[in-house]
């Protein structure tokens, strides 16, 4: 059995990892504001939202990170975090998590 690394800590290495993949792709997108972070989020055509890195240390966060390492390791194909649930699943959590 592997060593868990910390949430937080699984999230900086996967957005360190993918962040070579991200910049080269930074002139086709839009700036993220300081404080925040890109995830992509869907089942089959992806969906890009920014959302504050403070949402990092929260339980029900830190679950979609699970779901999306279990899927994809630290390979995320469109050079950000991957998230793979639905999109109205992501809403209604990042909506509990901004509301608390």
């Amino acid at each position: 059995m592997g060593v868990r690394l910390p949430v937080v800590a699984l999230a900086r290495q996967i957005l360190s990892r993918s962040a070579s993949t991200a910049s080269r792709a930074a002139s086709t997108s839009s700036e993220i504001p300081r404080g925040f972070f890109a995830v992509y989020v869907g089942e089959n055509q992806k969906r890009r939202f920014v959302v504050p890195v403070s949402y990092l240390n929260q339980p029900l966060f830190q679950d979609l990170l699970r779901k999306a390492e279990e899927e994809f390791g630290f390979n995320h194909p469109t050079g950000g975090l991957t998230i793979p649930c639905r999109v109205d699943t992501f809403i209604d959590v990042t909506s509990r998590l901004s509301s608390s």
